[in-house]
């Protein structure tokens, strides 16, 4: 049996301190007041000019309002190599990530709408901070402790990335900050006992910083106060290395994975966690998505499969790498998490609703626990108890192969 444990107790709380108040943001949203171009169109963004000196900033401005008038805010993160990170505080979503080819023409390389609106309805998940639980809990049921609890159910007859009112649907408070190597932005959000049908006052921090190696890494921290609860954070980011909403088919993948967790019709784990070799789940090599994507069994189309990392979780160690043998842009991506969802867009669309791609034009790694986690006591915990904290850490490098 596996019980991997992703928390640990701290008397004081959280390291990271911060305030905690946090405005609601939800329904449908009026015409912003003040939106800039680049935060309207965070893709359409010109290559550095060679005459201007990157340097270490971060900045914020305004990206849109909701219908009840509370503001939505930009920050873009930028380091010295040139790349940069745009995200909102409404559901922590990354807006773009803009990192050079091998010519360095920079490009963005994240899924993104182009109008503030779009964000606030956000169907495909671009982006965003999924919680409190990513993934699916079949039935929208579990138990703790003798008491069972009905989620919200949003995916079919089971609860998908939170429920509902999820955590991309929040306003989250934003501090920004700088040091020496990185530049970033500290998102803090409080979900009341018994939001969605999960138990427990939970205060989340998510930190979001860039580094002059091109690294953007994502901290996750959390505390419960009165009530044990289930806990699975995770970002919702979808990717296309060539800086296109064309197929992502030919970008070259290694998982750092012996092992996946097969699921039946309705993506719910059947409970192995089964071994790789000799099937088309197999990336531990080098191997183009489009490969055998046909071949996958209940992945819609395409691959919607949690993978499990190798090594010890809890570790911050290599779990993916995608090579776009075109543009010559590489991602490499480390967690400390037990395991990582490869998912390829196959319920994009090509309408705006999915932000014009198509289907496979874009995929995601999602670095979490296992789908499910509540009702499989042979799977890593999910459990946060009051006087613990939940650390998770995952880390997106980017390069290039000339």
């Amino acid at each position: 049996m596996m019980n991997t444990h992703p928390f640990s107790r701290l008397a004081t709380g959280l390291l990271l301190s911060g305030c905690l108040a946090v405005v609601g943001c939800e329904g449908k949203v009026s015409k912003p007041a003040t939106t800039s171009p680049q935060a309207a169109n965070p893709a359409n963004t010109p290559e550095l000019n060679s005459a201007e000196e990157p340097m270490l900033t971060v900045q914020k401005e305004p990206f849109g309002q909701t219908e009840n008038g509370d503001e939505i805010s930009s920050f873009s993160l930028r380091n010295r190599q040139g790349m940069k990170v745009s995200l909102i505080n409404r559901g922590g979503i990354l807006t773009s990530v803009e990192v050079p080819d091998r010519d360095g023409k920079l490009a963005n390389v994240t899924l993104s709408f182009d109008s503030p609106e779009a964000y606030l309805v956000n169907g495909p998940y671009f982006g965003g901070i999924c919680g409190r639980f990513a993934n699916r809990i079949a039935n929208g049921k579990f138990s703790l402790d003798d008491a069972e609890y009905q989620l919200a159910t949003n995916n079919g007859s089971h609860h998908l990335h939170g429920g509902i009112n999820h955590f991309m649907k929040k306003l989250w408070k934003a501090d920004s900050f700088q040091t020496e190597k990185a530049v970033g932005v500290k998102l803090t959000s409080i979900s009341p006992d018994g939001e969605e049908g999960y138990p427990g006052k939970l205060k989340s921090v998510v930190t979001y910083s860039l580094s002059d190696d091109n690294e953007l890494t994502i901290e996750y921290e959390a505390t419960v106060e009165d009530k044990s609860t289930v806990l699975n954070l995770t970002n919702h980011a979808y990717w296309n290395l060539a800086g296109a909403n064309g197929p992502v088919l030919d970008h070259q993948l290694t998982l750092f994975c012996d092992k996946y967790i097969p699921v039946d019709e309705g993506s719910i784990p059947l409970g192995e966690l089964a071994p790789v070799a000799g099937t088309c789940m197999d990336f531990t090599k080098p191997e183009a998505i489009g490969a055998r994507i046909d071949q996958p069994v209940n992945g819609a189309g395409g691959y919607d499969h949690c993978y499990v990392v190798n090594g010890k979780a809890g570790e911050l160690r290599p779990a993916a790498r995608i090579v776009d043998p075109k543009s010559g842009r590489v991602m490499e991506i480390s967690t400390t998490e037990p395991g990582i969802q490869f998912y390829t867009g196959n319920h994009l669309s090509g309408t705006p609703e999915t932000g014009n791609a198509s289907k496979h034009g874009a995929f995601c790694l999602e670095t979490q626990h296992f789908p499910d986690s509540p009702n499989r006591p042979e799977y890593p915990t999910t459990r946060l108890n009051p006087g613990e904290t939940y650390h998770q850490t995952t880390v997106h490098k980017f390069s290039v192969e000339k």
